[in-house]
């Protein structure tokens, strides 16, 4: 089993490096591969809304979201962690999370989705629940924890002295491999839900 982890800090090895790193020892015990991609210091642009994706099957813009969309399609599970900047995720982690699920048109239902978040203090469920809006409108299941999946911690290295934020870390990677390996059974045993032909709605008709 692989899961890729996008970590959307700029900081080098900082607090949500800290996060990611007890995530990452979890898995290697479990026998779960993983790969982490940092981004947040990269030069990302934001989705543009011009559709060329459906009609070349990657994004237009062919830099860092079209190497991830690749790893992404062979990974069981999905880590997305961000610092938390005005109650949000980083600007550059939104830009890269929107064009990399809309441009994309493999099947995502059945990878498992966590997201992450890393603040001084406050902010932590706000951006909590949006990143894992990206999950929800793709048919992922999304791996709980003991607790809302934040850290906390402000100077370098802080997040290290974040007793329970380190423990729901480990708890969340354990539960991520257990959901990953029991939907894999699942899908050899009974497949995977079927879907029906998507009807699309909206207010006007």
């Amino acid at each position: 089993m692989k899961v890729l982890i996008i970590n959307g800090s700029p900081r080098i090895n900082g607090n949500t490096s800290v996060a990611i790193d007890e995530l990452v020892k979890v898995f290697a015990a479990e026998g779960v591969e993983t790969e982490v991609c940092q981004v947040g210091g990269k030069d990302i642009r934001g989705c543009i809304a011009c559709n060329k994706c459906a009609e070349l099957g990657h994004c237009v813009f062919n830099d860092i979201v079209c190497e991830l969309a690749e790893k992404f399609e062979q990974a069981d599970g999905l880590v997305v962690a961000s610092p938390v900047y005005y109650a949000s995720a980083n600007g550059t982690l939104i830009s890269l999370l929107d064009r990399l699920f809309y441009s994309t048109g493999f099947d995502k239902s059945m990878k498992v989705g966590a997201s992450v978040t890393v603040a001084r203090r406050g902010g932590c469920s706000a951006t909590f629940d949006e990143l894992n809006k990206y999950f929800l409108i793709s048919g992922m299941p999304v791996a709980a924890s003991q607790y809302w999946n934040s850290v906390h911690g402000r100077e370098k290295g802080e997040a290290e002295q974040d007793a329970e934020g380190l423990q729901t870390m480990r708890t969340l990677a354990r539960n991520m491999t257990f959901l990953m390996k029991s939907i894999a059974l699942g899908r050899e045993q009974f497949g995977i839900p079927e879907k029906e032909p998507w009807q699309g709605t909206h207010f006007i008709h």
